[in-house]
C-alpha cells in the first residue's frame, strides 16, 4: 500500500485517494477526489449531469484508469480485479436480445466457466429475488423498461458481489416503477448484506435509498459534503410522506445548490 494512502476503517472495502480523471479530449471529469467505501453501506453519489459521478464509478469498477491518484483496496480484500466481487448496473439494461431472461442472468457465469445447469439454482434465485420468476423464461422485447432493469439488477446479483455499483439505474423509468424498485433495491440489499454505491441526479432518491449521500460540484468533479442519512431501514411510503423525509431534501438540495454554486473549478 502506498504511503500516502489513507488509513483504512475497519470495516472499509475501497478507496479513492486523490483521484483524478483527464479524457484524451482534455475533459476533466474529477479531480482530487477523496472517497473510502465501508462494507455494508449504501452511498449514493449526487450530482449535476457530468460532473463525473459515472467516472468515478468505473473507476472503482476497473472499467478505466484514474489519470492521477490511487483505487486503495483494504489488503483483506482479494488482489485481482475479478476476485473483488464487483457487480456493476448500467444506465441501461444491456440485455442480450436473443436470449430470454435467465440467459441473460446466466451471462456473468458463463463468463466464470458456470455450468448453465449446475448455475440453475442461483440464475432461479436472482431471477425470484427481483419478482421475475415467472418471466424465467421472457425475451428482453417481452419486458416492460422497469423488468428489464430488473433482469439487469438479477445478472449483477447472481455472482453475489461483495460491492454493488450502479449508475443510474432508474433514471428512465417512470415515477411509479422508480419508487416501486426503490422500494425493491433497499429489500435486496438488506436481505443480501451487500455494500451498494449509487449514482443518481435525484435529491429525492438519494434520501430515500441512501445511509450517506455524497454531493459532489460540477465538473471536474470533487466531493463538495458529505450528509448522512441517520434514519433507520426499512423505509417505506411512510418515511416517504414524512416531515423527517422532506427535511433531510431540503437539506440537501440547499447541499447541490451550494455545490452548483461553487463549481468545479472550470
Amino acid at each position: 500500500m502506498p504511503a500516502s494512502a489513507p488509513k483504512f476503517f475497519a470495516n472499509s472495502i475501497v478507496a479513492l485517494h486523490g483521484v483524478g480523471k483527464i479524457f484524451d479530449n482534455a475533459v476533466s471529469a474529477l479531480d482530487g477526489f477523496d472517497l473510502e467505501i465501508q462494507r455494508g453501506e449504501f452511498v449514493s453519489l449526487l450530482g449535476p449531469s457530468g460532473c463525473g459521478k459515472s467516472t468515478a464509478l468505473r473507476i472503482v469498477a476497473g472499467l478505466t484508469e484514474p489519470t492521477v491518484g490511487a483505487v486503495v483496496w483494504n489488503n483483506t480484500e482479494p488482489a485481482s480485479r475479478g476476485e473483488r466481487g464487483i457487480g456493476f448496473v448500467f444506465q441501461e439494461p444491456t440485455l442480450m436480445p436473443w436470449t430470454n431472461a435467465t440467459g441473460n442472468v446466466y451471462l456473468p457465469l458463463r463468463l466464470k466457466g458456470h455450468d448453465r445447469e449446475q448455475a440453475a439454482p442461483q440464475i432461479s434465485a436472482a431471477l425470484t429475488g427481483v419478482g421475475l420468476a415467472e418471466f424465467a423464461n421472457a425475451y428482453p422485447r417481452e419486458l416492460s423498461g422497469g423488468m428489464k432493469m430488473r433482469v439487469s439488477i438479477a445478472r449483477a446479483l447472481v455472482t453475489h458481489p461483495r460491492l454493488l455499483l450502479m449508475d443510474e439505474p432508474f433514471a428512465a423509468l417512470d415515477e411509479i416503477t422508480r419508487f416501486k424498485l426503490n422500494n425493491d433495491l433497499l429489500a435486496l440489499w438488506k436481505a443480501m448484506g451487500e455494500t451498494v454505491v449509487f449514482v443518481t441526479h435525484s435529491v429525492f432518491e438519494s434520501v430515500y435509498l441512501s445511509s450517506r449521500i455524497i454531493v459532489m460540484t460540477p465538473r471536474p468533479g470533487r466531493i463538495f459534503t458529505e450528509i448522512p442519512v441517520d434514519v433507520r431501514y426499512p423505509r417505506d411510503e411512510k418515511f416517504r410522506t414524512s416531515p423527517e423525509y422532506a427535511a433531510l431534501c431540503r437539506k440537501v438540495s440547499v447541499a447541490l445548490s451550494a455545490a452548483m454554486a461553487a463549481g468545479g473549478g472550470e
